[in-house]
């Protein structure tokens, strides 16, 4: 999942660097709600692990 985030936010950071500004906002868009999933996705993962070893 990070590995998609960090995809999307360069091909973000290139459209936006060739003028672009629709794909980049989309792509930065993107890019935001795989790093929320990927972040909700481990705490939930951490959590479980931590419930696991009790």
């Amino acid at each position: 999942m990070l590995r998609w985030t960090i995809a999307f936010i360069i091909i973000a950071l290139i459209a936006g660097f060739l003028g672009f500004g629709g794909i980049a906002g989309a792509s930065a868009g993107i890019a935001k709600i795989c790093f929320f999933i990927f972040l909700i996705l481990f705490v939930v993962s951490l959590l479980r692990g931590l419930m696991k070893k009790s």
